[in-house]
């Protein structure tokens, strides 16, 4: 019985092929065309731009794009085993699916999407989603590469990301995300949607680039949030010592007996600044 892309259901995808999920990459598999078409529909509007996607696997997702009208799907996989399963997508919609078979941690993705208008839509594979987010919100140029990031993580990860000062879950990814775009969680997946299920429950988040983000050093707001969140219980004046913590403070005006978690994004971009 054909799919509502014209194409066999995932399920049979993976028995033909003998592609269960392998927890060494990171892998759960989404089956339901419906809920992938609703990640897909969560990017916008694909139908001039590129998408890059990182860990397709057997292309649950990589279908929705496509069905949803992407213009063109670059899909970067490690697993070799899944192959034979993204090539008979490529064959199904002709000239618009581009597969490259490697590490997406050791990818120029940037070179990738030369001349092209692009967005990030990617179910991440666990084992890399949070080094790859880092990476692509500190790049050196700004505005980036790509017009929009819409990207599955662990709910608790989502939640950093998205986090506010003075919340549990602020501290360096929701900075560095909150300095240079508006990020939002879309919805929640639950783990029962996964093949083979997670522990736990999980997020779309989609961010879209700031045009004009504080001005800053970004290896210098990166060692500014390392050292005021790698003791985040500890007052300022003691977690930022190893950069300077007195001067820096002084120069800011910002009361050292304060709390890394209570800083605005702003504040942090003054510490920075005065490095």
């Amino acid at each position: 019985m054909a799919s509502l892309d014209g194409l066999p259901p995932l399920r049979e995808v993976i028995e033909q092929h003998g592609l269960n999920a392998k927890k060494s990459l990171g892998q759960n598999f989404l089956l339901d065309l419906n809920l992938t078409s609703k990640i897909a529909r969560s990017a916008g509007d694909l139908t001039q731009t590129a998408v890059l996607e990182v860990g397709p696997g057997p292309g649950g997702l990589t279908r929705a794009l496509l069905l949803n009208g992407a213009k063109k799907v670059i899909a970067i996989e490690r697993d070799e085993r899944c192959r034979p399963a993204l090539e008979e997508i490529a064959a199904h919609y002709p000239g618009r699916l581009e597969v490259i078979f490697g590490d997406a941690l050791k990818t120029d993705i940037g070179a990738l999407a030369a001349g092209l208008p692009i967005r990030i839509v990617a179910n991440l594979p666990y084992n890399v989603g949070t080094e790859l987010l880092i990476r692509w919100l500190t790049l050196p140029e700004w505005p980036p590469y790509y017009e929009s990031m819409t990207l599955m993580f662990q709910r608790e990860v989502a939640q950093r990301i998205v986090a506010a000062p003075g919340s549990d879950a602020y501290g360096r990814l929701g900075v560095l995300a909150g300095w240079r775009t508006n990020a939002k969680i879309a919805f929640d997946v639950p783990p029962q949607a996964f093949t083979p299920p997670p522990k736990v429950t999980s997020s779309i988040v989609h961010l879209v680039p700031r045009d004009a983000p504080l001005p800053a050093d970004v290896k210098v707001l990166g060692r500014v949030t390392e050292a005021a969140f790698g003791q985040r219980r500890k007052m300022l004046r003691q977690s930022l010592k190893s950069i300077g913590g007195e001067r820096l403070l002084a120069a800011t005006g910002i009361d050292g007996t304060r709390r890394a978690e209570t800083l605005s994004v702003a504040e942090f971009v003054a510490l920075t600044n005065a490095v």
